[in-house]
């Protein structure tokens, strides 16, 4: 039987930090919901990956920082896909409203 959840339901009216909830995993994918009020990376962090990652930001507003690329602008419907050990970085989030988040994550087979 399948699991029935809502993407934008049980968020927090205060979020000191991202909120990450785990929606799916298995031995190769892992699908995760952040949710994002005025947080962003750290000063001079940068992530870097072993897995690949696509997100699609489904409210809300973020800045996001390739490195060596232009900083951009992301919003409802935008997507991003980022090959591993791409680093990036969240550079600025709304702290006006939640950016809701849908990332997958993977290996190569």
């Amino acid at each position: 039987m399948g699991l029935c959840q809502n993407l934008f339901a049980n968020i927090p009216e205060h979020l000191d930090h991202e909120l990450t909830s785990k929606l799916l995993r298995d031995r190769s994918v892992r699908i995760e919901r952040i949710v994002s009020r005025g947080q962003a990376s750290p000063p001079d962090y940068w992530y870097d990956q072993a897995e690949h990652e696509w997100v699609v930001v489904l409210t809300g507003k973020a800045t996001i920082k390739i490195e060596g690329q232009p900083e951009m602008m992301l919003g409802p419907g935008d997507t991003l896909d980022l090959p591993a050990h791409t680093r990036h970085r969240v550079e600025w989030t709304d702290p006006q409203q939640n950016t809701i988040w849908l990332a997958v994550f993977w290996n190569e087979a």
